[in-house]
């Protein structure tokens, strides 16, 4: 073999090494979204137990309604706050007297739980645990004045609040999250009563929250936000962004129905409009200047859009839908978990 022509083969031989050498690399080096992976850590979020949730709602309804000023309101009381507890949790209190829209004195006990009383890094989930103590929208008219079992409006957000309890004291998340469970919600002025004037009957209503909101537990550390859960378990429930919510905190909105969507729960959370709710949000954000959203149902084109137990005798266990207590737990863990 002459020079030259060893030469060209070993020219060619370094540049067919070169060549196999640059595949390589490219075969084996990470694309863009697998090194994004790679520097961004993946949150584990934890499931929902929704069969815990419901055992929950059972139990609290086993005390009968939860009316201001019953036997029951005291029973379930101590239930919510030794079921924190028994979670570790630190448990405030809060006893007071409201004013009903009658002037009648209620009893009101809010229940505030924290597994942390010093952090500045804290978000908050709220509740109603109370019962109407009428069934002024029922079917039948002779059962307008009972007293409303409240499986639904009432049980069903304090039983998701401690199934996600639980949660996190299995896997802690990156922020601290209280729990207010509050009184007196559902007061308000009653059909049969209503005085013309939109503003008074409206303040009927949240009158533990109005008192909360202004008597904070832990007032030097305020959550960042606060999410209120009322009504999550009705069969059929779709969680439309609520108008005062958007108004307020526009930026948690999109926040919890981001989180549903990535939870796998975007029909449940449809990310259109819903009406305008007086809840205990409400409170929230005119006095305590919480940023707070309301995760509440709307039953559009329904003839209630808060569905059809809504302040009736038919807010029983019997009418919950595990599947839709499932799609908000799951949604606030996401949340929850993707907090830093």
């Amino acid at each position: 073999m002459n020079k030259n022509r060893k030469k060209r083969t070993i020219i060619i031989l370094i540049i067919a090494a070169v060549v196999i050498a640059a595949a390589v690399v490219l075969l084996t080096r990470p694309s863009d979204d697998e090194a994004e992976e790679e520097t961004t850590p993946q949150v584990n979020v934890p499931a929902f137990n929704a069969g815990n949730a419901y055992r929950s709602i059972v139990e609290q309804c086993d005390f009968g309604p939860r009316v201001p000023g019953t036997p029951a309101q005291l029973k379930c009381a101590d239930y919510i706050a030794s079921a924190f507890r028994k979670l570790g949790y630190h448990v405030i209190e809060q006893h007071t007297t409201v004013t009903a829209y009658d002037g009648t004195p209620l009893r009101c006990i809010n229940i505030f739980a924290t597994s942390d009383t010093v952090s500045t890094s804290r978000i908050m989930l709220t509740a109603h645990w109370d019962s109407r103590p009428w069934a002024d929208h029922d079917p039948v008219e002779a059962n307008h004045k009972r007293p409303v079992m409240a499986a639904n409006d009432g049980a069903s957000g304090v039983a998701v609040m401690l199934e996600i309890a639980r949660v996190l004291r299995q896997q802690k998340p990156g922020v601290t999250v209280d729990f207010a469970c509050l009184d007196v919600e559902d007061y308000g002025m009653p059909e049969w009563d209503k005085t013309g004037d939109e503003e008074k009957d409206e303040a009927s209503w949240c009158l533990g929250t109005q008192y909360f909101a202004a008597h904070l537990p832990l007032p030097s550390t305020p959550p960042l936000y606060a999410v209120n859960l009322d009504m999550v378990g009705g069969r059929g429930a779709r969680f439309y962004q609520e108008g005062f919510s958007k108004r307020y905190a526009p930026g948690i909105v999109a926040k919890v129905w981001d989180a549903a969507a990535r939870a796998g729960y975007a029909s449940t959370f449809p990310p259109e409009d819903g009406g305008y709710v007086t809840d205990d949000h409400l409170p929230l954000n005119e006095i305590a200047a919480i940023p707070t959203v309301d995760i509440i149902p709307c039953y559009k084109g329904a003839e209630s859009s808060f569905g059809p137990t809504w302040h009736t005798t038919q807010d029983t266990p019997a009418n919950i839908d595990t599947t839709t207590l499932k799609a908000v737990g799951q949604t606030m863990l996401q949340l929850i978990y993707n907090e830093q």
